[in-house]
């Protein structure tokens, strides 16, 4: 028996103050950047490769071949690549690409909202078990949106994506308990997502966690942030 939006609405307001108290304990801690990189961009390989993408392989495993599945995932490696690349060379939008991580991952946050309320739609059981899986890492979403938005060391900006990471999943909630969406099309989604991902962990955040008189701790928190991320989604599956 499907749930009311009561219970998906409230749960997802707990994964909107769990994402802000990570979001605040990145900006407290945010003397120690690189740390904070490094740990950030294990989390984020984490992530796409224990949830996101097991997500949309599950979902869409019957209905999808996996060569499609990857192709999405390589079609979100791409689009954020290009965007990226595209801010970075171009003057007149150099400011976005400082908007751009921290977006895709208050766009995530919503996501794992309408999660919530589509599978509050099928039953009890299955909103509970997608619920503790977004409670369980959106901690971590909240430290990852705060270091994406702190790579342009504005600590106003990072906070204004914080109240925005964190509400998303409240609105996400609206929309899934209003809205049917197949298994076909949440799996392209979240491969998609994990592509995107993949770039910001490679390309963004770990090459900011590194430098010529600190290399060993920023490795260390990478590697300590990728085992989180799995035994946070063991933890929450």
């Amino acid at each position: 028996m499907a749930a009311g939006p009561i219970i998906p609405i409230a749960l997802a307001m707990g994964a909107a103050l769990t994402t802000y108290v990570g979001g605040r304990a990145a900006m407290r801690f945010s003397r120690h950047l690189l740390l904070l990189f490094g740990l950030t961009a294990g989390v984020v390989l984490g992530i796409a490769l224990f949830d996101l993408l097991p997500e949309a392989l599950g979902l869409g495993g019957h209905l999808l071949s996996v060569r499609t599945l990857l192709a999405a995932l390589a079609g979100g490696l791409a689009t954020y690549m290009m965007f990226d690349r595209l801010l970075t060379t171009n003057d007149a939008l150099s400011t976005l690409r400082h908007h751009l991580g921290p977006a895709s991952l208050t766009v995530h946050s919503f996501i794992d909202g309408m999660g919530i309320g589509l599978a509050f739609q099928v039953s009890l059981a299955a909103g509970v078990v997608i619920a503790i899986a977004v409670l369980a890492h959106d901690f971590a979403d909240g430290v990852n949106t705060v270091g994406l938005a702190l790579t342009g060391e504005r600590k106003h900006l990072a906070h204004r994506w914080l109240i925005a990471d964190s509400i998303a999943p409240v609105f996400g909630s609206l929309v899934g308990t209003s809205i049917q969406l197949g298994d076909q099309a949440l799996s392209l989604l979240f491969a998609a997502f994990a592509g995107a991902f993949l770039y910001i962990g490679v390309c963004e955040l770990m090459p900011r966690s590194f430098t010529n008189h600190q290399r060993l701790a920023p490795t260390f928190a990478t590697i300590f942030g990728i085992v989180a991320a799995y035994g946070i989604v063991q933890f929450a599956r």
